[in-house]
Order: structure tokens, then C-alpha cells, then sequence
């Protein structure tokens, strides 16, 4: 791709302040037609702000914004749309009940003599689809009937109708499968071979390197590097212009010698667990102290797994054990006061009261510990909540806040502490960190093994196959509802796991089978 000299947007001593925060504290940005730049930054560097700021959802207190060459002030999202200025954000701002037409043209519906020109607006959207190289979407099909990956498209469609000049990128990866990534970057490609720039945010590296031209830095709402090569600028030096530390950091020491566990008293002991076109006959154990994790494509039933332990799902076949009691099937409550606690892969929607303060997000699952006399003692609420939080370092630790004034990955902390406070004798953890940038991975990676090295055992189901060997010390390989391969993780590799979970096994029939779980199908 050619990258032109043109500079679209050009940020200089940009400014934002709360009350409290500096967020943004003289950013400097700039943007080439044509290019995609890659914005890199811990939770709470102040890219959500620079995002806001851009679309005018935030008017910046001093600096100077230059957009297509002339000075700009974007005192509203209108105000940016109409200037070329648009933002897909990771939670898409669709309309559920519009129709695909109805959404591209939200807000700027062709009209002819007072009334919106449908035919017109449905052929215009054919036509973004068509560039987007999507034509098979229906136009008139309903928002809401449509997975994730055809929303995002959508998305971008609405953006091309306001005839963007720069389109802004939050996390637009998070909700995708490995093959609608890659689709997703020939939609990029072919927006920037037109011309557009955009802007990319992503915490994951892979993608920084393959669909990046530039690359910009930010660490406590300031500008740490600008314009680097998102192709050949070491990762190490990437990690530690965000967060200060070297990439070595990112998962925590193992133990050195290897816990020898007691294989007949484990914490938790699943036997020929099945659910009705989800998983069959899931056999696993976890012992006190231990890291297990699971690791298969979307679709392979791991998460449907942990939901089913803790009794958000009813189970139609096998057992589950905590100590030597069977859980009753389907029960949470039975669950937790077994000493599970789950954390789960959507955290906002399952897991966080956003409206709330902290510390009630905190000692939501012993609030009866809390009550006097038909009454709640906030104050010490507080008091204990604080105790969990300074423990994990949450920033800002002002229990106070609203939890959905936080980053991802202290909102993350939050779900985490809640089980601390409760006793939790095993955690199970569901993407404990999508959409959390490297700097708080490694922060919660700290928590994990601390919480193993007290006794806590630990179940997790991560996508990344990197943090499932890195942070567990043994691991489940599930493909099409099935366990295929369990192991140490110190004798699996990336290439081996993926191959398991993808097309089949590098190994033969009586090698798999010998390192399955008994009662696991090969």
C-alpha cells in the first residue's frame, strides 16, 4: 500500500482535564490519508478520551487541532461527522430495529418532498455494501438479526455514506472470529487504498503488525512515541513505551519446582459433565493452588463449560465436586456457597452494576454481610471493599466512583475482588483479559498466580494461546465440544495447540489418546 505525504489530522499540545484527572496532558497525533495509525496505550492512557475528543463528544481545554490542513474545533459529534470525522466504537452504536439501510443513512436520510427517499436510501446502501465487498448483507434486513462481524460492516457503511476522510477504530477485533479479523483488514486495506485514513486501536500485537503502517504511543495522557514503524518497531520497545516494563514482565514467574498435588483430594472434580449441543463428557480436575486452563476455537464449548460448573447452565449429564459435595445441577447459589466464583467473558453485561460505585460492584456477593436490621452499612462496605481494592491496585481507588468510570482492565480487578472478599476456594475466569491492554494483562496475570500461590485454584478459558501457556500450569485443549488433549503446560507449544484446535493433530491416534484426560474422547 502507498501511504501519501498528506497529513489529515495533526494534534499538538492537546489538553483535557476532569475534575481530578488529567487525561490528556498535551498529546501529539498525526494522521496521513491513506495510512493506518495504530494507537497503543495501557487502560487509562487516555485513548477513550482521544477518541472522544476527536468525535466531538469532548471539547479539549487547550492545544491545537489541524484537520485537513486548516484549525478545527469539533464542539460535537455532528459537527465531526459532517467534517469527515467518524468512529466505529467497540460497542457498535447500532440500531437494533432499523433496518441495515435505515442504519447507514441514520441521521441523514435522503428525503424527497418531505419524505425519506427509501428507494434511494436502500439502493445508496447496496452500494457502500458493494465497495465494502459485502453485497450479499440485505439492506433491508433488521440490525439486530445480524451476527457480530456483519454489524461491524454495517458500521463502516454508515461511516462511508457521511463520505469519511478518517475513520476511527476502537478494539473493532474484540467480538471477531480468526477469519472475520482477516476479512476485517481487507475492508481496512481497501478503505485506505481509496485514500482514508484510519486510526487503529488494539491491544494485540499481532494485528498491530499486520495491518498498521504507524504506530503512536500513549502512557498517562501523554505522547511516549510518535510515528514509529508498526512493522519493525521491536514489541519490546512498543510494551515499554506504554507501560515501562519489558515484555519478559508479562506473565509472572512460575514456582520453580512443580507442586505435587494430591491426585485423590482435588478441589474440583468434573466427571462426564455434558450439555446438549454445547460439550459431551467433560472429565477435569483442579487442585488447590493450581492453574488450569482451557484454551479451543469460539464455538468449542469451553465457555459454555465454566457457565455450566457454576450453574448458570443446567448440565444433562455428569457431575460436578467441590471438597467431596456434588453441586445440585444448574444452581449458582448452590455454586457459590461451595466457594466458586466466576468472572465472566462479558463483564459489563454479566458481572458489573456500571451504575453503581465500586465498592458495591465489590461486596455484591456477600451483601448480607452487610446488613443491620433490614439496613445496609454502607460504611463499612467501604472499609472492606477498600482492603480488596489497594490489594489489587485499582486506579483511581476511590470506591465511590462508578464502576463504569473505569478502564476495562480495573473493571476486570472489581469482578476479581468480589470473589476475594467472598473466601473464594476456586475462581473460573472467561477471557479474564479481552479488551485489557498488555500493561494491565501483566497486573492481572500478578493477581492470578498470587491467588494460585495462596491456595486458590484457578479454571480459565482464554482465546490466546500465548496467555493459556503462559499463565497455567496445566492445560485442556478443547475442539468441537470435546476434550483432545490435556498436558503440562510447559510440554505444549503454540504451533501443537493450534493445530489441535484447528485441523486435527500433528500427533498419532495412540500419542493424543495417551495424554487425554481418562474418560475424554481423543
Amino acid at each position: 500500500m502507498t501511504i501519501t505525504d498528506d497529513i489529515v489530522l495533526r494534534l499538538t499540545d492537546v489538553v483535557k482535564t476532569f475534575p481530578g484527572v488529567r487525561a490528556l496532558d498535551g498529546v501529539q497525533l498525526e494522521v496521513r490519508a491513506g495510512e493506518v495509525h495504530c494507537l497503543l496505550g495501557q487502560n487509562g492512557a487516555g485513548k477513550s478520551t482521544l477518541i472522544k475528543v476527536l468525535s466531538g463528544a469532548h471539547t479539549p481545554d487547550s492545544g491545537e487541532i489541524l484537520w485537513l490542513g486548516q484549525p478545527a474545533a469539533f464542539n460535537s459529534p455532528q459537527t465531526a461527522m459532517k467534517a469527515g470525522i467518524a468512529t466505529i466504537y467497540q460497542e457498535l452504536d447500532l440500531v437494533d430495529g432499523l433496518s441495515v439501510a435505515e442504519n447507514i443513512y441514520l441521521g441523514h436520510e435522503p428525503h424527497n418532498a418531505g419524505f425519506v427517499a427509501r428507494r434511494t436510501m436502500r439502493r445508496g446502501a447496496a452500494e457502500i455494501l458493494g465497495r465494502l465487498g459485502h453485497a450479499e448483507i440485505p439492506v433491508g434486513r433488521e440490525v439486530g438479526k445480524l451476527p457480530a462481524a456483519a454489524k461491524q460492516i454495517v458500521s463502516m457503511g454508515r461511516a462511508l455514506s457521511r463520505e469519511a476522510r478518517l475513520l476511527i477504530m476502537d478494539e473493532p477485533s474484540a467480538v471477531l472470529a480468526h477469519d472475520e479479523v482477516e476479512n476485517l483488514f481487507r475492508m481496512v486495506r481497501a478503505l485506505t487504498a481509496q485514500g482514508i485514513a484510519v486510526i487503529y486501536i488494539s491491544h494485540r500485537m499481532e494485528e498491530i503488525r499486520e495491518i498498521g503502517d504507524r504506530v503512536t504511543v500513549l502512557k498517562d495522557g501523554r505522547t511516549t512515541a510518535a510515528n514509529l514503524d508498526a512493522k519493525t518497531t521491536p514489541t519490546r520497545e512498543l510494551v515499554s513505551r506504554m507501560t515501562g516494563r519489558t515484555i519478559e514482565y508479562v506473565f509472572p514467574e512460575k514456582p520453580e519446582t512443580t507442586q505435587v498435588y494430591d491426585k485423590d483430594a482435588p478441589l474440583l472434580q468434573v466427571e462426564g459433565l455434558s450439555l446438549d449441543g454445547r460439550f459431551s463428557d467433560i472429565s477435569l480436575t483442579v487442585h488447590a493452588g493450581e492453574i488450569v486452563g482451557i484454551t479451543g476455537l469460539v464455538g468449542s464449548g469451553r465457555s459454555e463449560v465454566l457457565e455450566t460448573i457454576f450453574g448458570a447452565r443446567r448440565a444433562t449429564a455428569g457431575t460436578v465436586v467441590v471438597g467431596n459435595k456434588a453441586l445440585r445441577r444448574g444452581s449458582v447459589n448452590a455454586a457459590v456457597k461451595a466457594g466458586i466464583g466466576m468472572a465472566p467473558e462479558e463483564r459489563k453485561s454479566q458481572a458489573l452494576l456500571l451504575g453503581e460505585p465500586i465498592y458495591r460492584n465489590v461486596t455484591l456477593a456477600g451483601f448480607a454481610r452487610f446488613a443491620r436490621v433490614g439496613f445496609t452499612d454502607s460504611g463499612r462496605e467501604r472499609v472492606e471493599a477498600e482492603k480488596i481494592t489497594q490489594g489489587l491496585d485499582l486506579r483511581p481507588n476511590d470506591v465511590r466512583r462508578p464502576v463504569r468510570t473505569l478502564s476495562g482492565g480495573n473493571q476486570q480487578k472489581v469482578v476479581v475482588g468480589r470473589w476475594l472478599l467472598g473466601g473464594t476456594k476456586l475462581l473460573l475466569l472467561d477471557e479474564p483479559t479481552r479488551g485489557v491492554d498488555v500493561g494491565a494483562r501483566a497486573e492481572l496475570y500478578q493477581v492470578i498466580r498470587r491467588l494460585a500461590d495462596e491456595g486458590v485454584g484457578v479454571l480459565l478459558v482464554s482465546s490466546e494461546v500465548p496467555e493459556v501457556l503462559g499463565l497455567s500450569d496445566r492445560v485442556l485443549v478443547m475442539r468441537e465440544g470435546r476434550l483432545v488433549r490435556e498436558a503440562p503446560a510447559d510440554e505444549l507449544d503454540e504451533d501443537t495447540v493450534l493445530d489441535l484446535v484447528m485441523a486435527g493433530s500433528l500427533l498419532d491416534g495412540a500419542d493424543l489418546a495417551s495424554t487425554a484426560p481418562e474418560g475424554t474422547a481423543a
